[in-house]
């Protein structure tokens, strides 16, 4: 079971592969799951839109696209494809005032979370979705604190 990195369209890099996996793996097992393989696929605006409007059928930008293949009733496994769209994510944060980093951990655990089952399409999942994030970028916060630097 791995986490994987990938680009489409673009030359983004993630920093800090190893400790992002581990982080996202204490992320699902908090959730109740084990995370299994997980390829996060770092794109352009155009690609991802392309996607939208052919999987999805929507006609619009978005920042995570989430293909979930898990098995969360037999073996509670969580595995799946999670495109990210590194233009939209780097909009999103000048328009919350987060930096750009910041902004990609949240969308990174995002995918995460739509694949240990939670949802974001009503008021109520969407504000349970953020509450989420939030807890497990504090999470990434104390993984961060606690590994020595190279």
């Amino acid at each position: 079971m791995a986490v994987r990195y990938f680009t489409d369209d673009c030359s983004y890099k993630l920093p800090q592969k190893r400790l992002t996996a581990q982080w996202l793996r204490e992320v699902a097992e908090e959730e109740g799951y084990t995370l299994g393989d997980v390829a996060y696929i770092f794109c352009s605006a155009q690609r991802l839109l392309e996607m939208n409007r052919q999987y999805l059928g929507h006609d619009y930008f978005t920042d995570v696209i989430t293909f979930d293949y898990s098995d969360r009733k037999k073996a509670r496994i969580v595995s799946g494809d999670i495109f990210i769209d590194i233009e939209t994510v780097a909009d999103n944060a000048r328009q919350y005032g987060a930096s750009a980093l910041q902004e990609m951990r949240r969308v990174v655990v995002h995918g995460v979370l739509h694949l240990c089952g939670q949802g974001d399409k009503t008021p109520r999942s969407n504000a349970q979705m953020h509450r989420k994030e939030d807890k497990y970028l504090k999470f990434w916060e104390n993984t961060e604190k606690q590994t020595p630097s190279p």
